[in-house]
């Protein structure tokens, strides 16, 4: 295999409402491509028209009941907009040799509706295995922010306005946090976790040296 036929790498975002993903996830496409490399930024639930539609009814679920979807069928919906994506978008992504980099992946599932939902790791992975065939980012940066700053980014960000899983409570969300966590500490050699407060750029910074690994074993 030639060095331009190398499988790209795929890199998750994950974090809390309001952590910075999106704005981390785009600086890094920029660094990446500044060294030359093809880079596909994507994010979950979404990605593809069909992930993107069932992201549409997650986060502004149909009908007058504001309780939204059930536990199990949210899992579920959120499994198989991440089935289609893989599919669809970052496998072929990475197999012609891109970089992705996604803006939440398996482990959001795994905090949010395994975690602080309730559900449990076991049946979260289970969907992953059964739709997605248990793919896993090369890396995960997790972005850690203290609550008190995270509320702030978000009435910044939203204006009071939040979609029906970022408006659900302080507790769900604090559950969130300590799953991440959780998930972050068992698996340190497939998370690197950064503190996500000052500026972006210092943010950037300790990215990059996070994934400086897998630009090193990335060369010819």
């Amino acid at each position: 295999m030639t060095n331009a036929q190398q499988r790209g790498r795929f890199i998750a975002f994950e974090g809390g409402e309001g952590a910075g993903k999106t704005t981390q996830a785009n600086l890094l496409a920029a660094s990446l491509r500044d060294r030359g490399l093809s880079v596909d930024v994507t994010r979950e639930p979404g990605g593809t028209p069909g992930a993107e539609a069932i992201r549409n009814l997650l986060l502004d679920p149909p009908g007058e009941d504001a309780r939204g979807w059930s536990l199990k069928a949210e899992a579920l919906l959120f499994a198989a907009a991440r089935a289609d994506h893989v599919e669809h978008r970052i496998l072929p992504a990475l197999k012609a040799g891109t970089w992705v980099i996604c803006d939440r992946f398996v482990d959001s599932s795994r905090a949010y509706q395994g975690g602080a939902g309730g559900l449990g790791d076991e049946a979260i992975l289970g969907l992953h295995e059964f739709g997605s065939d248990g793919l896993r980012p090369d890396l995960t940066l997790l972005l850690e922010v203290d609550a008190d700053h995270l509320g702030q980014r978000l009435l910044e960000r939203d204006g009071g306005a939040a979609d029906a899983i970022g408006g659900r409570s302080a507790a769900y969300h604090q559950k969130v946090a300590s799953r991440f966590s959780v998930l972050a500490q068992a698996n340190s050699s497939g998370f690197a976790a950064i503190n996500g407060l000052g500026e972006p750029d210092a943010v950037h910074a300790n990215v990059m040296s996070a994934i400086a690994p897998l630009l090193e074993s990335g060369r010819p």
